[in-house]
C-alpha cells in the first residue's frame, strides 16, 4: 500500500510538471500499478480493414459496421450450451456430441469432374504439348492423371474429421490457456460468403500447428471444411496420407519441372484442374503465404505464390467470376514447436514424431505455465477488383545495385527517384506458366496480403517483454519499473493502431509474461522485497531479439526515421554527445528525405512489407508525420521562410495535375522546393532520449548483422557456395557476439539477409559453375578501401 500511495504521489507530481507538455506519452517511464486502461476495450483500435486504394468497393461493403460492439470468444471453451442437448451426461461428453454437430459437406465427384476438365482432356488427347498425341497412349495418361491426383487430394472423410475434432478439441484444451477469435471479423468473413463466391485465406505461418489449429477453428465457425494447402517437404508420406483425408492439398512434385517436360505439363494441368473444381464448388482454400518456421530464407513462400497465381488465373480466364480473399493471421505468446536454444533447419515430421509432440505437450501440463493464441481475420476484399485497380499503380523500378552502389561509394549524392526491385522469391512450377505481368502482379498481391495479415497481427505481451530487455533493460530492471514500462509501451502500441493479444490486471501480466521467459530471464529477490529482472547472457539474447522483431511492425516507421536522424547526425554530433547538444542542430527536410530513402534501400523488402501501391516518397512523408507526432522532431521556421502552417501559397502545378492516383504525396505536390526551407531538430523533452535510443534499437539486429557482414567480407573464403558462405557468415556471427556480445545478431536468418541484401548490391556477385551456382566477391568491393565505405555507410544508422 505505501509503495502504491509513494508511486500515486510520484505520477501526480511528475503530471503536475509536464502539463505544458504535448504528445502520445500518457504513462511515461514510471511506475503504474492499478489495471491497464486500454485493456477495458473502450479504447481497442480496429485493425484489419483492407486497402481503400487498391480495394475501394471492398472497403466499404464489406465492412461490417457494429464490429466494436462484438467481443472475443474462446474457441476451445465448449460447454452444455454450446450443443443442443442438456443434461449431467451432456456436461461430460459435450466435446464429443459438439464434434457430431458439426456441418461437413457430402463428398463430391471431384475425380471425375477433373478428369473431364478442358485442361486435361486437352493433354489426353494430344491437344496440348506433351499430351497423348505425342508417343502416349490414352489409358496410361488417364492412369498418370488418377496417379496425380491422388497425390494432390483425397475425398473428405467425415468420420475421420469428426473424430480428429473431438481429440483436437481436447489437446487444444491441456496446451493452450484460450484462443481467442473476434466475432466481428467472423462477422465480416460469413457477409463475404454470403455473395456466393469461393472463400480464399491467406495466412501467416507461425507454427507447424497453424494448418490443424486454423481449420478447427472456423469449422467451429460454420465456414465447413478447409482446404488447406500444405508443403510436402514438411510431412512424411504417411503424415500426407492422413492430412488428404482431413482436407490437406499437396503439389505434385512433377508440376515444378521445366514448362518442356511432358510430365511437367501433365501435372500442371491436372493441378490447374483441381484449383479450378475447388473454386466452383466454393469450398474454402487456405494458403500461407510465408515459409514455414523452420525454413532460412526469404519470408514470402515460392510455395504459397504458385496456389495464389492458380487462383488468380482461375479468375482471369472466367472459370469463376470473382474469389474473395482473407487475410488471416495467428499469433502465439510462445510458437509451440519453436526451438528455444538453436533454429533448425526444416526436417520433415513423421506421424510417429507429431504424436510424440502431442505426448510431451500432455506430459509437461499443469507444471509450464500454457499460452494464449489469438487469430485474426482481416477484412474481405475482391480479387477481381485488386487486378483492375493495382496495374494503375506500378512505376519504373531499379535494382539496389543501380540505386545505392554509387552513393555508398561517394560517386553520387542524388537518390533516385524509382522504387527497388527486389524479388527473393523465384517463380516455381505453375506460376511460371503465367504471364510475366501476371507473375509480377502475383508477387505484389503477395506482399499487399502480408502487410495486410502483419498488420492485423496482436502484440502479445511476450513481445512487449522481450523488447523491454533486450532494449532497454539488458543488464537488469526492478520488477516495480518494468511494470510502468510494461504499461508504457502497451499503451504506445494501441495509439499506432495496433491490438495487443493480452488483457487484465498489469501485475498479474507481466508475471504470467515472466514465467514464460523463464528460460531466459533470472529473477533476483533484493532486500527491499522487490525482484530485480535480468536477461541471462548469451545464446538466450537470440530469442528473445526474435520475439521482440514481432513488436517492430508497430514502430517500424519510427524506428526508421530515428535510425534516419540518427545518420544525418553521425557526421555533425559525437555519437556519445550530449542530447542538448544533438538537438541544436538543424535538419532539413530534404535531408531527412534522403537519409529515410537510403535506409528504405538498405533494408529488405521481407522486413519491411511495404504496400506496392505506397510509393518510396509516400512512406518517407508517413515516417516524418509520424516523428512529428510522437514528440521526437519539432518543427524549427528559419527566417525568410514560408510557415509550414502556411497552405495559402501552394501552387498546383502540371506535374502535379497529372499524376497517378498512388504517387499524390506532399513531396511530389511541393516538387521539393517548397520543402527545403522547412527544418525541424530534436526534441528537448526530457523523455525523448530514452524513447529515441529504443527506436534506434529495435533495427540494431539486423543492422548489426549488416555491419559486421562488411567486416567479413576480406575474411570470407570465396568463391563458395550461397550456403555455404552463408555458413561461414554465421559462424563469424557467433564468434563475435562471444567477444562483443552481440547475441541477438548471431541469426542464420539474419545471416541470410545480409548475403541476399549485399549479392543485390553488387557486393556478391553470382557466376554458374560446374559445380552449381558460386558467390564472388565483385571487383568494385575487392579493395579495402570500399569495403570500409559500405561498413561506414551501415554503421551510420546504428
Amino acid at each position: 500500500m505505501v509503495t502504491m500511495l509513494e508511486a500515486r504521489l510520484q505520477t501526480q507530481q511528475r503530471n503536475t510538471h509536464n502539463s505544458q507538455e504535448t504528445g502520445l506519452w500518457s504513462s511515461g517511464f514510471g511506475m503504474k500499478l492499478e489495471a491497464v486502461t486500454p485493456f477495458l476495450g473502450k479504447y481497442r483500435p480496429f485493425v484489419g480493414r483492407c486497402c481503400q486504394t487498391c480495394t475501394p468497393k471492398s472497403w466499404e461493403s464489406l465492412f461490417h459496421r457494429s464490429i466494436m460492439d462484438l467481443g472475443f470468444c474462446n474457441v476451445i471453451l465448449v460447454k452444455e450450451e454450446n450443443t443442443r442437448f442438456r443434461g449431467w451426461l451432456v456436461r461430460r461428453l459435450c466435446y464429443f456430441l459438439w464434434s457430431l454437430e458439426q456441418h461437413i459437406p457430402p463428398c463430391q465427384d471431384a475425380p471425375q469432374r477433373i478428369m473431364e476438365s478442358t485442361g486435361v482432356q486437352n493433354v489426353i488427347s494430344g491437344r496440348a504439348p506433351g499430351g497423348a498425341g505425342e508417343g502416349q497412349v490414352p489409358g496410361l495418361v488417364k492412369k498418370e492423371v488418377q496417379r496425380i491426383l491422388g497425390h494432390i487430394q483425397a475425398p473428405l472423410h467425415p468420420f475421420l474429421l469428426r473424430l480428429f475434432s473431438w481429440a483436437l478439441l481436447r489437446f487444444l484444451n491441456c496446451v493452450f490457456l484460450n484462443v481467442q477469435l473476434h466475432k466481428g471479423q467472423m462477422k465480416m468473413v460469413h457477409k463475404a460468403t454470403q455473395a456466393g463466391l469461393p472463400l480464399v485465406l491467406l495466412s501467416t505461418h507461425k507454427s507447424l500447428l497453424d494448418g490443424i489449429l486454423l481449420p478447427f477453428v472456423l469449422l467451429s465457425q460454420g465456414l465447413g471444411v478447409l482446404r488447406v494447402v500444405w508443403d510436402p517437404r514438411t510431412c512424411s508420406p504417411t503424415l500426407r496420407a492422413l492430412l488428404k483425408k482431413l482436407g490437406g492439398l499437396f503439389l505434385p512434385p512433377e508440376a515444378n519441372l521445366t514448362l518442356d517436360s511432358s510430365e511437367g505439363v501433365l501435372a500442371r494441368a491436372v493441378v490447374h484442374a483441381a484449383v479450378e473444381q475447388l473454386l466452383v464448388s466454393r469450398q474454402p482454400l487456405l494458403i500461407f503465404l510465408e515459409e514455414p518456421p523452420g525454413a532460412q530464407g526469404p519470408r514470402l513462400s515460392a510455395l504459397g505464390q504458385t496456389w495464389l497465381g492458380l487462383v488468380v488465373q482461375a479468375v482471369q480466364v472466367g472459370v469463376i467470376p470473382d474469389a474473395m480473399l482473407v487475410p488471416v493471421a495467428i499469433t502465439y505468446d510462445l510458437v509451440p514447436d519453436a526451438p528455444c536454444d538453436v533454429y533448425h533447419a526444416l526436417v520433415p515430421l513423421g506421424l510417429w514424431t507429431g504424436a510424440l509432440a502431442v505426448l510431451r505437450s500432455l506430459r509437461s501440463w499443469g507444471r509450464s505455465p500454457r499460452v494464449c493464441v489469438r487469430v485474426h481475420l482481416a477484412q474481405p476484399f475482391s480479387l477481381q477488383e485488386y487486378t483492375v485497380n493495382a496495374r494503375s499503380c506500378w512505376g519504373s523500378r531499379q535494382t539496389l545495385e543501380q540505386l545505392l552502389q554509387p552513393i555508398v561509394l561517394g560517386q553520387c549524392n542524388v537518390v533516385p527517384d524509382t522504387e527497388k526491385e527486389q524479388e527473393w522469391t523465384p517463380a516455381t512450377g505453375p506460376l511460371l506458366a503465367l504471364k510475366e505481368e501476371d507473375q509480377l502482379l502475383v508477387r505484389r498481391l503477395s506482399r499487399h496480403v502480408l502487410n495486410a495479415s502483419v498488420t492485423s497481427s496482436a502484440v502479445m505481451s511476450t513481445a512487449i517483454m522481450a523488447a523491454l530487455l533486450l532494449f532497454k533493460h539488458q543488464k537488469g530492471v526492478f520488477l516495480s519499473q518494468l511494470l510502468g514500462e510494461f504499461s508504457w509501451l502497451t499503451e504506445e502500441t494501441l495509439l499506432r493502431g495496433f491490438d495487443v493479444g493480452f488483457s487484465g490486471q498489469l501485475r498479474c501480466l507481466v508475471q504470467h509474461t515472466l514465467s514464460l521467459l523463464r528460460a531466459h530471464v533470472a529473477l533476483l529477490r533484493v532486500h527491499q522485497g522487490d525482484l530485480l529482472v535480468v536477461p541471462r547472457p548469451g545464446p538466450g539474447l537470440t530469442r528473445l531479439a526474435r520475439l521482440s522483431a514481432e513488436l517492430l511492425p508497430a514502430f517500424l516507421s519510427e524506428a526508421v526515421g530515428a535510425c534516419a536522424v540518427r545518420g544525418l547526425l553521425a557526421g555533425r554530433v559525437p555519437p556519445q554527445g550530449p542530447w542538448e547538444l544533438q538537438g541544436i542542430e538543424l535538419l532539413s527536410q530534404n535531408e531527412l528525405y534522403r537519409q529515410i530513402l537510403l535506409l528504405l534501400h538498405l533494408l529488405p523488402q521481407d522486413l519491411l512489407l511495404l504496400q506496392p501501391c505506397q510509393s518510396s516518397y509516400c512512406y518517407c512523408q508517413e515516417v516524418l508525420d509520424r516523428l512529428i507526432q510522437c514528440g521526437l522532431l519539432v518543427a524549427e521556421e528559419t527566417p525568410g521562410s514560408r510557415a509550414a502552417c502556411d497552405t495559402g501559397r501552394q501552387r498546383l502545378s502540371a506535374k502535379l495535375l497529372w499524376k497517378p492516383s498512388g504517387d499524390f504525396t506532399d513531396s511530389d505536390s511541393d516538387d521539393f522546393e517548397e520543402a527545403e526551407g522547412r527544418y525541424f531538430r530534436l526534441s528537448q523533452q526530457s523523455r525523448c532520449p530514452d524513447f529515441f535510443l529504443f527506436l534506434c534499437r529495435l533495427l540494431s539486429p539486423l543492422l548489426q548483422a549488416f555491419a559486421q557482414a562488411a567486416t567479413f567480407l576480406h575474411q570470407g573464403q570465396l568463391p563458395d557456395t550461397e550456403s555455404g558462405y552463408t555458413e561461414q557468415l554465421l559462424q563469424f556471427l557467433q564468434a563475435t557476439a562471444q567477444e562483443e556480445g552481440f547475441f541477438e545478431c548471431a541469426d542464420p536468418n539474419l545471416a541470410i539477409s545480409a548475403v541476399w541484401t549485399f549479392r543485390d548490391l553488387g557486393v556478391l556477385q553470382q557466376m554458374p559453375s560446374p559445380a552449381g551456382p558460386m558467390l564472388y566477391l565483385s571487383p568494385t568491393f575487392t579493395s579495402r578501401e570500399n569495403q570500409e565505405k559500405l561498413e561506414q555507410f551501415i554503421q551510420q544508422f546504428i
